[in-house]
């Protein structure tokens, strides 16, 4: 093997470990939606109160995402992904002993600190690792990892919790990361920070109007998904009637959809980006709009996750792949603030669907997602078509 080829080959290598921390984190953040109810039971709540918790996790990035990239944007990115390791494994440490619901959420935040970072750096971190000819499908492949944490994170993790208990899920995802942060530590190289930014990037960023109004696009498109992505547990089995297990399936089918999303994204995104991220956000919102229909056959619901997975997960995508083209010079400053804003949307989701369960019913988060989903539609077409000259330019 020539030398070339096997430099290729361990800077694949390295990719794949992004990729399986970004699996990781992404199970975390989203492994309670699975479980909300066994975590409701434990603590005598009401299964609406506990999804606060991801509320408080998203806010929680929110708020650190922007103060903690521009702390450790001078820091080595080697040693800054191990530190976030071990911040990661002690909150899931914490959240197996959590002796009440507010240690639990303590733990959660501690979890969330870590994300913070983690996200900002992670895209453009992949992106430099991987080679040369193959940046594109690098971001890919930390998509892919990203998805199989619902393919297998979300419905293992609701099976061992079912079988075990809730925090027996959290515990093996800290052994999950104390493995690939060995890993970190031995196959990636030093790498020194690069165009990271700095406070000094923040008035430059403020006078790109279209990367503005794409923030603003992505935290009320992300808020409409999660508005009813986080009760889809509760609301299939107690509005759809479903068995739990069945449940699970579905929550598979949502995972497979996002390698899907993946494959898409590396072939078509390139070809005609903005046209992508319409047709993305129309299946989201047609999907939304659909939910409480597609509970009357199994086939009509799987096939309407399938549809809507596929929608969400490309809108992810194409989102931060547009973020670092219109900031190139301070990415992970620009990437920070996407993470945050996208973390908000998460939040601002999970209080809408609690909201809306509470005062409207559980049957409605379908409706009440399509609703923020069009805003965020009509808010990406015109802000596109007023200041499409700037991306176009940025792009030559």
């Amino acid at each position: 093997m020539s030398l070339y080829l096997k430099a290729e080959k361990i800077q694949s290598w390295r990719v794949l470990i992004m990729a399986c921390a970004g699996f990781i984190f992404n199970t975390t953040e989203f492994v309670p939606v699975a479980m909300l109810s066994d975590i409701a039971q434990s603590f005598n709540m009401q299964t609406a109160d506990t999804g606060l918790m991801m509320t408080v996790y998203a806010w929680t990035v929110l708020i650190m995402s922007l103060p903690a990239m521009l702390a450790t944007g001078n820091m080595e990115r080697k040693s800054l992904l191990i530190k976030l390791f071990i911040i990661f494994i002690v909150g899931h440490i914490l959240s197996v002993i959590a002796w009440n619901f507010w240690i639990l959420l303590l733990a959660r935040m501690c979890i969330a600190l870590a994300h913070s970072v983690f996200w900002s750096i992670t895209a453009s971190l992949v992106m430099r690792i991987a080679p040369k000819h193959k940046k594109t499908q690098a971001l890919g492949m930390l998509a892919i990892g990203t998805a199989l944490a619902t393919i297998l994170g979300l419905p293992i993790g609701r099976i061992v919790g079912q079988l075990v208990g809730w925090r027996v899920t959290f515990g093996i995802i800290a052994v999950l990361a104390l493995s690939i942060m060995f890993l970190i530590i031995r196959l990636l190289p030093n790498l020194p920070s690069k165009n990271a930014g700095s406070i000094a990037s923040l008035p430059l960023l403020a006078k790109r109007p279209l990367l503005l109004w794409l923030y603003v696009t992505t935290a009320i498109v992300i808020s409409a998904h999660f508005t009813a992505y986080t009760y889809i547990e509760p609301f299939m089995i107690d509005v759809g009637h479903l068995d739990p297990n069945f449940a699970t399936a579905v929550l598979l089918v949502f995972g497979f959809s996002g390698i899907a999303a993946s494959l898409l994204f590396n072939r078509f995104y390139r070809l005609a980006p903005t046209k992508f991220i319409i047709v993305s956000m129309g299946l989201l919102m047609l999907s939304l709009l659909l939910l409480l229909f597609s509970t009357e056959t199994m086939i009509a619901m799987f096939s309407l996750v399938f549809i809507w997975g596929i929608g969400i997960s490309c809108i992810g995508l194409s989102l931060q792949m547009r973020v670092l083209k219109l900031a190139p010079d301070a990415t992970d400053v620009a990437t920070a603030i996407y993470s945050g804003i996208f973390n908000a949307g998460i939040g601002a989701g999970a209080l809408f669907g609690n909201l809306a369960t509470t005062y409207l019913g559980l049957n409605e988060i379908g409706y009440t997602g399509a609703a923020l989903g069009l805003i965020g539609f009509i808010i990406f077409i015109t802000t596109h078509l007023k200041y499409r000259h700037t991306f176009l330019l940025q792009n030559k």
